[in-house]
């Protein structure tokens, strides 16, 4: 006769290895696709606003499917998917802004918003 405590901790382990499968496989798919955005990228943030910024440019780069600032002045972190959806994280001293939207070819654009304003944003690829 089968212990049961057996069949127990041999489920758990193959339901712990598919769910580590379920996990790895898609950030895997995702890393090698993200690398057809990869490079420097231009960000022209708007807001229709007159009480926040309105106009200003941010260099990002992107390597991997991962987004990373090209400035000292601006920390950006964030992910591009396969497919092109991106969300991205702007901050500045204690100024914070989540992005989000899509990129195409050498082109993208989005809405982003912050604590008191919002907007939207286009990019395009150097």
């Amino acid at each position: 006769m089968v212990n049961p405590k057996w069949r127990v901790m041999n489920g758990f382990r193959k339901s712990l290895f598919a769910t580590i499968i379920a996990i790895a496989f898609p950030l895997t798919q995702a890393n090698a696709a993200g690398s057809t955005f990869d490079g420097a990228w231009n960000v022209r943030i708007s807001s229709s606003s007159e009480t926040c910024a309105n106009g200003a440019t941010v260099a990002i780069g992107i390597s991997n499917g991962q987004i990373a600032s090209s400035s000292a002045a601006v920390t950006a972190s964030g992910r591009v998917a396969d497919a092109g959806a991106i969300n991205v994280t702007l901050s500045t001293g204690i100024k914070r802004a989540v992005g989000f939207g899509r990129l195409s070819g050498t082109s993208g654009s989005g809405t982003w918003r912050g604590a008191m304003c919002n907007g939207t944003w286009t990019a395009e690829k150097l």
